[in-house]
């Protein structure tokens, strides 16, 4: 007896490892390894929906640079300038948490965690990784409420960054809009760039919108297009809100 508690004293250790190895060993032969690759799945599925979320929020901020190169370039090319002074708004903005959205609104409308304690106006406009957001129509002291551009209510003076024919942008859904031209016959064609317009009474003039998916020339009334939002709307957890004067 003696004996056996000094084997298994030395040897303990190396036979429960061989124990282990044997039975994940005959796990795996059972199941093909189903169980090993299921419990890994399980683990590491919070950290891979993370990653793709910071892809997706990663993609906008570079899609929000070419935009606007896009437009620089095609001032130039044009040798236009838009009308009126632009808003230098790099500087001036404040981060803002997004606190709340309503569950039969989840498109349409955020909260977000500043108001009028914080120096928030009413008609102060929130953007956010890839271009705009929306604009600010409700201030308390401690929060806001910012109406998004995918709400169907809300209405965007654009333009065509190439061609520079102009429209009114309407939220369609999370991800689209639809823009509807002035013009009976715009020059206008998927993979255009679209921005806010100068002649937006609600939005500064060149923040990134969003790019054309499809073109209908031969809808009534007024010719019209389908634009994907550059911002992932349905990601966002933080807005920068710039103080915006509407213009009469």
């Amino acid at each position: 007896m003696e004996s056996i508690r000094r084997w298994w004293g030395r040897y303990s250790l190396q036979t429960a490892l061989v124990t282990s190895g044997l039975v994940i060993s005959w796990v795996m032969r059972q199941t093909n390894g189903v169980a090993l690759m299921e419990t890994y799945q399980f683990f590491s599925r919070p950290f891979q929906a993370l990653h793709s979320s910071q892809e997706l929020l990663s993609d906008a901020q570079t899609r929000e640079l070419r935009y606007r190169l896009t437009e620089l370039e095609a001032q130039n090319q044009n040798l236009q300038k838009l009308l009126g002074a632009k808003p230098n708004y790099s500087d001036a903005g404040s981060w803002a948490m997004v606190i709340g959205r309503s569950a039969d609104s989840w498109w349409n409308q955020v909260i977000i965690a500043k108001g009028s304690s914080d120096g928030i106006q009413k008609g102060a406009i929130a953007v956010g990784p890839g271009g705009l957001v929306g604009r600010v129509t409700d201030v308390s002291p401690h929060s806001s409420r910012v109406l998004l551009i995918s709400d169907p209510s809300s209405q965007v003076g654009v333009v065509v960054s190439r061609s520079r024919y102009m429209g009114m942008l309407r939220g369609q859904t999370q991800t689209t809009a639809s823009l509807e031209f002035f013009e009976r016959d715009p020059d206008v064609k998927p993979g255009d760039i679209v921005l806010t317009s100068q002649f937006s009474t609600l939005f500064p003039a060149g923040i990134p919108v969003g790019r054309v998916m499809s073109v209908n020339l031969d809808k009534q009334p007024a010719p019209e297009a389908t634009v994907e939002f550059s911002v992932p709307i349905g990601l966002l957890e933080f807005v920068k809100v710039y103080p915006f004067t509407e213009h009469k």
